[in-house]
């Protein structure tokens, strides 16, 4: 999820800055673009990683950037920032910056992005990586041209770095599943089941791209093909909007998208509520996956559920230190789903924080993020997921909208 645009991009100066400072040994300084819920979400994993874990480089948090001067300066004070600018072309043309991190809506991802690799920042951004498979693909190639000259770019995709997800993925890796057969994916929320809940940037696809589809569908499509390693190679599905007018808040009025106090205005949204579909895996494995903002009771259910030739796992995020896994080649006298307690230090990621029994939560992803990153980018090695990983679930949410409206199953092709 990211932010209003409102709160990322303008053509003005806020703050003069340091522009110029040179780096100090052993540090990675960050220019975030964006700061809502997104950029709190990565301030926080900015601010908290280099105390948790021996990082290779430590993070410094230069300069955030944000339309409205008074919200940036407040954001960067609340956050943790040194600076502020109301113009991400200054962010990306800042010598004092290393690395642009970007949390803004899609609309904006590829300008952003592309700029930022050109001039030789490496790049975290948000999901899903752009709102078109050409965007996308030209975020891509500029990657990998970057690439050619250490120039390193990540998509944010965070629910990979939940220790439950980690250990599904390297339980498979190691075979304890055998050969994947099944895979059944569901993200379920409620936030805009109440056909009241104002308009936003989230339901104008200009903006946003898609709704419930690529905002959360793109989770589980990258999850699924994270654990079992296997790519989505054809898919067929449906996509329904159930409220076609919602109320306009009283910034909307003005020319904004926003939330807030409604203004007996109304506005059209353009996305889907809820898209189903059905997959098939390279290898043969079958997928039905679900996302929908429209499941009452729901807040942020992730599950996903993986069934192979010797075993399954199953993952619920809003239990998110449990992992169920089971064992078909125990004696049926005994065999059942074990439940993980995923907070031993064995466990990935888990020796950094507490002891034993002690949950992690939402905010911890996204600091395991900022670990990874600075790594691979310490070390002089790709990231993961890449950019080109973006793309590939680009291509899958964009075969399921045609396939929506064809009404054909549809092929993944690079």
């Amino acid at each position: 999820m990211t932010e209003s645009p409102a709160d990322a991009t303008s053509a003005t100066r806020s703050t003069p800055g340091t522009a110029g400072t040179p780096a100090t040994p052993g540090t990675l300084r960050v220019g975030m673009v964006g700061h809502a819920f997104m950029g709190a979400a990565h301030s926080q994993a900015w601010r908290t990683a280099p105390h948790f874990f021996d990082l290779p480089l430590t993070p410094v948090m230069q300069v955030l950037c944000g339309r409205d001067p008074g919200r940036s300066r407040t954001a960067a004070e609340r956050l943790g920032w040194a600076e502020t600018e109301t113009d991400w072309r200054h962010v990306v043309q800042r010598p004092d910056v290393d690395l642009v991190d970007i949390c803004t809506p899609g609309d904006t991802h590829a300008e952003i992005a592309i700029a930022a690799l050109e001039a030789g920042k490496h790049v975290l951004c948000e999901k899903p990586l752009a709102n078109t498979v050409a965007e996308a693909e030209a975020m891509a190639a500029a990657a990998e041209r970057a690439a050619a000259d250490g120039v390193m770019a990540m998509v944010g995709f965070t629910y990979r770095r939940v220790p439950a997800v980690a250990l599904a993925r390297r339980l498979v890796a190691d075979g304890r599943l055998g050969e994947i057969r099944h895979v059944r994916a569901q993200y379920l929320q409620d936030w805009i089941a109440d056909p009241e809940v104002p308009l936003s940037w989230r339901l104008d696809k200009e903006q946003a791209g898609s709704g419930a589809l690529g905002d959360i569908g793109a989770h589980i499509v990258d999850l699924a093909q994270f654990i079992t390693g296997l790519s989505i190679s054809s898919v067929s599905g449906h996509l329904q909007t159930f409220v076609h007018k919602r109320p306009l808040a009283a910034e909307a009025t003005a020319g904004t998208l926003g939330g807030g106090g409604a203004s007996g205005e109304t506005g059209t949204v353009s996305v889907d509520d809820a898209a189903v579909f059905l997959a098939s895996f390279a290898g043969g494995a079958l997928g039905v996956f679900e996302a929908t903002r429209f499941a009452y009771g729901r807040k942020n259910a992730i599950r996903l559920e993986i069934n192979g030739s010797r075993g399954s796992l199953a993952f619920d995020f809003e239990d998110m230190n449990v992992l169920d896994l089971f064992d078909a080649t125990e004696p049926a006298e005994t065999a059942g789903f074990r439940r993980i307690l995923v907070t031993e230090p064995e466990h990935p990621y888990v020796a950094a924080w507490w002891p034993a029994g002690h949950g992690l939560g939402y905010e911890h992803g996204f600091t395991h993020q900022v670990v990874d990153l600075v790594a691979a980018l310490a070390a002089g090695e790709q990231p993961t997921p890449s950019f080109a990983d973006g793309l590939q679930v680009q291509r899958v949410l964009a075969a399921v909208e045609t396939s929506s409206h064809t009404r054909q199953w549809q092929e993944i092709t690079a």
